[in-house]
């Protein structure tokens, strides 16, 4: 890397929800501004006015916050906004113009068309020659060589090569003189000191014309490095409409930031050692965007909830509780606000930290201890309650009814109960469990008897008695 101070810049647009390769393609951004003590450039691409919308702003800002990208750290700049620079845009365009390497064109598709006999060719140039003013309706097109080819250096993809007869003189500005995103890039680009520009392999195709566009404006371009692209199982990218891609929604369903900005680092890139569970300081200093791998990288939801589990496992205990707590109000917790008993929920909270992937899935596990009555599962009830769950259930009842109420003694009631009925410890363990908490998973049983309390393990025994009676 040059000696200069490296200048990076995210530029996401504020059209939706932030897409976890926008993350991806942040944090490896960040990597690099920090490890050179260089610079992160946030630049907000707000031009489609028709899509924008203020809260989108927000929400990237806040997503990137959450990931520990922000203005608390020097590295940070920003945020810049490409609507405010249209005039610098504008006037790029007609530097462009007085040096010849910009033309004004008033040719329709359709004229086009009829020219070279294909609609879908690109432009044939019938304008370069002409020497047309500017009138209202027609077009600014860069003027691309004829000959030659534009190399593009980019430190993952080597130098691809793109002949420069087969790059057509492209717009710059629309025939209301706005101007397009390729030269307001370019222009924003320079105005901001980018050195290096870090985006996903999808604008590798702009990268020949925006090249183009840094040398007749009289400027080095860019060092270029094109991500590889993030896809589903099935090997398609990621789609906002057909997949779950954007940041918040992880977040929001109880996904640990770190987790995700572990996750999010290892998605085309590795350490090149076998422990993939890293903190993300350790991450960037072992980072080199050289070594991004150039091939797709699969966004393995399961193997996303593997290192969530992990994080999640590693919180101190009161760590854990306090990260719970979004799940254990309203509106994610089912119960009255009053039910909830947190001292309650303290001293269970040990062992659901070692089952859960996601932080929402806390409320099914402990919703049993704060509910009047357990949660209703017919599927659960139809597995459960098979031919002899009675007779475990009356059984049951018997033993808790006078055993010392701690989890060591309700475990020996349960193998009493199930050497009398001729069954393995698990499988009298069900009927009990679904009488208790309405559930075929959950906690461990002996435990959660001993938290919800003698008297409401009894009731929930006994209506669910009076249930099986009525269903006979």
């Amino acid at each position: 890397m040059s000696a200069t101070p490296v200048r990076v810049r995210f530029a996401p647009s504020p059209t939706g929800m932030f897409h976890v390769g926008g993350a991806r393609s942040a944090l490896y951004n960040w990597a690099v501004a920090r490890q050179s003590g260089g610079t992160f450039v946030l630049r907000i691409e707000d031009t489609d006015a028709a899509r924008n919308k203020p809260e989108w702003i927000d929400g990237i800002i806040s997503a990137l916050a959450a990931i520990g990208i922000d203005d608390s750290d020097p590295a940070f700049e920003g945020p810049y906004f490409q609507s405010h620079n249209a005039d610098r845009h504008r006037a790029a365009g007609l530097r462009l113009l007085a040096a010849g390497h910009a033309y004004y064109c008033d040719c329709t598709r359709e004229q086009l068309a009829e020219r070279t006999g294909n609609a879908q060719l690109g432009y044939d140039g019938f304008c370069r020659d002409r020497g047309l003013a500017y009138e209202a309706g027609r077009a600014l097109r860069f003027r691309t060589p004829d000959e030659g080819s534009t190399v593009v250096v980019d430190l993952i993809r080597g130098e691809p090569s793109f002949p420069n007869a087969a790059i057509e003189d492209f717009v710059i500005a629309r025939g209301d003189g706005s101007p397009v995103f390729l030269i307001a890039n370019v222009v924003d680009d320079l105005d901001e000191g980018v050195t290096m520009v870090i985006r996903g392999e999808e604008h590798l195709s702009n990268t020949p014309k925006q090249q183009l566009l840094w040398q007749a404006l009289g400027a080095e371009p860019p060092v270029w490095a094109h991500l590889p692209v993030i896809v589903n199982e099935k090997r398609q990218k990621l789609s906002k409409r057909r997949d779950k891609v954007a940041l918040e929604d992880y977040l929001a369903e109880g996904y640990l930031p770190d987790a995700m900005v572990n996750y999010l680092m290892l998605l085309g890139w590795g350490p090149g050692e076998d422990r993939e569970i890293r903190p993300y300081a350790e991450l960037e200093q072992l980072f080199r965007i050289e070594d991004v791998n150039g091939s797709s990288a699969f966004f393995d939801v399961k193997k996303l909830a593997s290192f969530n589990g992990e994080y999640i496992r590693a919180l101190a205990p009161a760590d854990f509780a306090a990260a719970c707590a979004p799940w254990l109000t309203a509106p994610a917790a089912t119960w009255a606000p009053e039910a909830f008993d947190q001292a309650v929920f303290d001293g269970v909270a040990p062992l659901a930290q070692t089952r859960i992937t996601v932080l929402s899935e806390i409320t099914a596990y402990v919703d049993f201890l704060f509910l009047d009555q357990p949660v209703r599962d017919d599927a659960a009830w139809a597995k459960a309650m098979k031919a002899g769950a009675p007779d475990i259930l009356r059984d049951a009842r018997a033993g808790l009814a006078e055993a010392p109420w701690r989890a060591d003694d309700l475990k020996a009631v349960l193998e009493a109960v199930s050497e009398k009925n001729g069954l393995k410890l698990g499988k009298a363990q069900a009927p009990i469990r679904v009488a208790v908490t309405g559930r075929t998973v959950g906690l461990p049983l002996f435990e959660s008897l001993e938290a919800l309390g003698r008297d409401r393990v009894l009731a929930r025994i006994d209506a669910a008695l009076d249930r099986l009676a009525a269903e006979q």
